[in-house]
């Protein structure tokens, strides 16, 4: 193993255990957006599979995020607490079977008419559940009581943070896992030229289509997990715009890069809590979107590599290669090439 497998390693292990510390010093307000953002990371975690794995650019993830939420909610028993391990392999069962019928179709289209397919599937999911009582309409649904996982009742925010935790750390590392086997070398040869990979051979549509099943069963898992924190789900978790907002997440982390999409949606989450800050923004703040899509811009504009691009960062990658990092304008070029 290099020095920069080391780094990389090192890198993700502290981000893990800051967040298994920051309950010690946060109080419930805190535990609660660090538990959001950690779910949003799973689902980032999920597209990055597509988007950095793949090259596949899907418009339409939140229809599986959604529809993992609406299992949760709608196979939770209703007399009691039901089981979370089994309603996240619900949720994963039915994203993922959504998933892969959506593929099967879309995957035979390519470029922008595949970003057009898979958004016309995620709002047919969306007016499934905005129009008719299966979904309890644009109300929603509410749990009946917060699941149990093993010993832990999730009611307890300390709980879901923690399970919450895990979960993302399951899937951190089963991505990685896979971008460093057969399959994710395969992934990678489909996503720089499509082409050669099939005149040597490979039938890429069914790489494809696993990986964009896999891709949805995660962001199912996601959804659970989303469903059981706020106690209710709504149409509004398949709407384009949340896709859109997973997608900011991954290009603002850094595309191609596992740690990117944990920095991005850690990134977008807090620039959104900030922007909407009265404190600091005063009467600007119910305007919080202009500030974030400017700061979005500006980050895109100045860190092309995202955040994983950053100074700091390129000078740790150069010197875990054993380069010089003295000289300012190699970094500077490092880190935006």
């Amino acid at each position: 193993m290099n020095f920069t497998m080391n780094s990389r390693i090192a890198f993700v292990l502290a981000a893990f255990a800051a967040l298994a510390a920051y309950p010690l010093v946060a109080g419930a307000y805190g535990t609660g957006l660090v538990t959001k953002i950690m779910i949003y990371a799973i689902l980032a975690l999920s597209l990055e599979l597509l988007v950095g794995g793949v090259g596949l650019v899907c418009f339409g993830h939140a229809a599986f995020f959604g529809i993992g939420a609406y299992a949760a909610v709608m196979l939770s028993p209703a007399d009691g607490p039901g089981n979370m391990l089994w309603l996240m392999l619900a949720a994963m069962a039915a994203a993922g079977a959504y998933a892969l019928a959506v593929g099967a179709l879309s995957l035979r289209t390519q470029g922008v008419y595949f970003i057009m397919v898979t958004l016309a599937f995620a709002q047919m999911a969306y007016y499934v559940v905005h129009d008719t009582p299966l979904g309890g309409g644009t109300d929603g649904i509410y749990l009946n009581a917060k699941p149990v996982f093993g010993p832990f009742d999730l009611d307890q925010p300390l709980a879901l943070y923690f399970v919450t935790l895990a979960v993302l750390a399951v899937v951190f590392a089963f991505l990685a896992v896979v971008s460093r086997s057969r399959f994710g070398r395969a992934l990678a040869g489909i996503r720089v030229n499509e082409q050669r990979m099939r005149a040597t051979g490979f039938s890429t549509y069914p790489y494809k289509l696993a990986a964009f099943t896999v891709s949805g069963a995660i962001a199912g898992l996601a959804g659970s997990l989303f469903a059981v924190k706020d106690g209710l789900v709504n149409p509004e978790l398949m709407s384009w715009h949340m896709s859109g907002a997973v997608l900011v997440m991954i290009i603002l982390g850094g595309i191609g890069h596992l740690r990117g999409a944990l920095l991005g949606a850690f990134g977008y989450a807090l620039l959104q809590e900030l922007f909407r800050s009265d404190a600091v923004f005063g009467a600007f703040a119910k305007h919080w979107l202009l500030g974030l899509g400017v700061a979005i811009i500006l980050s895109v504009a100045l860190l092309p590599r995202g955040l994983v691009g950053v100074p700091a960062l390129a000078r740790l990658r150069l010197r875990s290669r054993g380069e010089r990092v003295t000289d300012k304008p190699a970094v500077v070029r490092e880190a935006n090439a």
